[in-house]
C-alpha cells in the first residue's frame, strides 16, 4: 500500500495561490516559502513575476528567503511564465520561481516552481518543499554564505530567439499577414509584440502595457474577455486575433471572421499540423479534451495518448513517450522542440505559421469535426470521493469506462468525465456530444447520479 503524505498541501495544480496580504499570501508566507524552496533547490535560481500590483512585494520577500539559504537569485523582471522556464532550461539552473496567479482576479497572487529541466515542478518535489515549509526544516546559511541577487536581462531576448529559430519566418513574411494582439495587460506585453516584429507580420496591440489592475479586462481568456478583440478583428480585417492570459502560458485565438475559437479547436488544429508536418507522431492530451483532437490527429496519420488532467502530467508523458505535440483544451499548447511546458508565445507563432502555410483559420477549422461540450460541478465531501467513485464504477461496469483520471464513460452519442477535484470538495463533470442540448443532458444526468451516490 502506498504511504500517504500527511503534510498539509500548499501547491495546487498550478502553484500556490491566495489573496494578497492575507495569511495565505503575504510577505511572511512568501519569505518562508522562499526558504523552503532554497533549502530544496540548493543552487542558483531564476525568479520572475507577472504584472500584478503585488509582484515586487512578494518577489522581494520570496527572494530574501531563497538567499537566506545560500542560493543566488537572478531576477528576470516581468516576464511570461514560459520565459522563466526557457531560461532555467537553457542556463543549467537549480530551478526557477515565478510569482504569478495566472488567470486569477487581480487581488490574487501566487508562487509557481520550475524544475531544472524547465518543466513545471513535479508533484513529488512540491511535496518535499511542503514538508520543509511545515516542519521549518530550513537551511540557514551563515553570514559569509548568504546568497546574492543580480538582474538577468537576457531572459526575454533568448526566449524570443528560441521561438524564432523554430518557426518558418520566411514563409510567414511571404504571407503578409495582419494580426491583432491582446496581451490582457499581462506579462505577454513584454514579449509578444517583439516576437511579432521578428516574425514580420503587421500587427496592432490591445492592452499591451503590463498593468496588474487589468484595466482592459480580466486576465482569463474567456469569450467575455475577448469581446474587444473580436470586434477589433471584425472591423480591421485582420487574419488572426491573439489573446493571452495573465502570465502568457496560454493563448486563445480569434479567426479572420471575428469568431472566438475555443481552446479544443486550436489544440486540434495545431496537433493536426504537427502530425502532418512529420508524417504522423504521438500527441498527448488529458482525458478531458474534445474528441475533435483525436479526429484531427488521425486525419493527419498520428496517434493519441490520454493522461490525467494537468499540464505537468501531459508534459512528462510527452517526454517519456517522445511525443511530437501535446496540450490542454484551455489554450495551453506544448511544443517539445522548444520546451516541455505550456507556451503562449510559441503557440501564437505556430498558429501564424499554420495560417501562412494553409490559408484562412476558419477554413482550416471547418475541416475538423465539431462537437459540443458542457461543464458543471457538484459538491462532495472529500472523505466520500472514493466511495462515490467506486459506486459509479460499479454501476457502469468497466467495458465503456476509462479510469485514467476519475471516470470517463463512453456513450453511444458522446462521453462524460466525472472526476473528483484535487483541491476542492467537489466533483467536476465534463460531457461532450454532437449538440449542446445533448451535452448538457448527459452532464446533468451524471451530476444527479453523483448526488444520489452521496445521499
Amino acid at each position: 500500500m502506498t504511504q500517504q503524505n500527511t503534510v498539509p498541501r500548499l501547491f495546487g495544480t498550478n502553484g500556490v495561490r491566495g489573496v494578497v496580504n492575507t495569511e495565505e499570501m503575504d510577505c511572511e508566507f512568501a519569505m518562508r516559502l522562499g526558504m523552503a524552496i532554497g533549502t530544496f533547490m540548493k543552487g542558483a535560481v531564476f525568479v520572475g513575476t507577472d504584472a500584478r500590483t503585488s509582484n515586487e512585494m512578494l518577489k522581494s520577500a520570496c527572494m530574501a528567503g531563497i538567499m537566506a539559504t545560500g542560493c543566488d537569485v537572478l531576477d528576470c523582471g516581468v516576464v511570461p511564465t514560459p520565459t522563466i522556464q526557457f531560461a532555467v532550461k537553457s542556463n543549467d539552473m537549480a530551478g526557477g520561481v515565478m510569482i504569478t496567479a495566472s488567470h486569477n482576479p487581480p487581488e490574487f497572487n501566487g508562487v509557481k516552481c520550475v524544475d531544472p529541466d524547465g518543466t513545471e515542478m513535479a508533484r513529488e518535489n512540491e511535496q518535499r518543499i511542503e514538508e520543509i515549509f511545515h516542519t521549518e526544516g530550513f537551511y540557514r546559511a551563515d553570514w559569509r554564505g548568504i546568497g546574492s541577487k543580480d538582474d538577468f536581462d537576457r531572459a526575454i531576448p533568448d526566449y524570443i530567439d528560441g521561438i524564432v529559430a523554430r518557426t518558418d519566418v520566411e514563409g510567414i513574411r511571404k504571407a503578409n499577414l495582419r494580426v491583432a494582439l491582446d496581451c490582457g495587460n499581462g506579462a505577454g506585453g513584454n514579449v509578444s509584440p517583439r516576437l511579432l516584429e521578428r516574425l514580420g507580420v503587421r500587427y496592432v496591440t490591445l492592452n499591451a502595457d503590463p498593468n496588474g489592475a487589468f484595466p482592459g479586462h480580466n486576465s482569463e481568456p474567456t469569450p467575455e474577455n475577448a469581446k474587444d478583440l473580436v470586434e477589433f478583428v471584425k472591423a480591421g480585417g485582420f487574419d488572426l486575433g491573439i489573446l493571452h492570459d495573465g502570465d502568457a502560458d496560454r493563448t486563445i485565438f480569434v479567426d479572420e471572421n471575428g469568431s472566438y475559437m475555443h481552446g479544443d479547436r486550436s489544440l486540434a488544429i495545431a496537433a493536426q499540423y504537427e502530425c502532418a508536418s512529420r508524417n504522423g507522431g504521438l500527441v498527448v492530451t488529458p482525458v478531458s479534451s474534445s474528441k475533435c483532437v483525436e479526429d484531427a490527429v488521425k486525419i493527419a496519420g498520428g496517434s493519441m495518448m490520454y493522461t490525467k488532467v494537468g499540464s505537468p502530467v501531459v508534459a512528462r508523458a510527452m517526454m517519456a513517450h517522445s511525443a511530437i505535440f501535446g496540450g490542454e483544451e484551455n489554450g495551453g499548447l506544448i511544443f517539445p522542440e522548444l520546451q516541455y511546458c505550456r507556451d503562449g508565445a510559441m503557440a501564437a507563432a505556430k498558429m501564424i505559421e499554420i495560417i501562412a502555410m494553409n490559408g484562412a483559420l476558419s477554413e482550416i477549422d471547418a475541416g475538423i469535426p465539431a462537437y459540443s461540450q458542457y461543464k458543471t460541478k457538484t459538491p462532495c465531501p472529500d472523505k466520500m470521493k472514493d466511495s462515490v467513485h467506486a459506486k459509479l464504477l460499479e454501476d457502469e461496469g468497466s467495458d465503456n469506462v476509462d479510469t485514467t483520471d476519475g471516470l470517463k464513460i463512453f456513450l453511444d452519442d458522446g462521453w462524460v468525465l466525472v472526476r473528483p477535484s484535487g483541491t476542492e470538495p467537489i466533483f467536476r463533470i465534463f460531457s461532450e456530444a454532437k449538440t449542446p442540448d445533448r451535452a448538457r443532458e448527459i452532464a446533468e444526468s451524471y451530476k444527479k447520479r453523483v448526488a444520489e451516490a452521496i445521499a
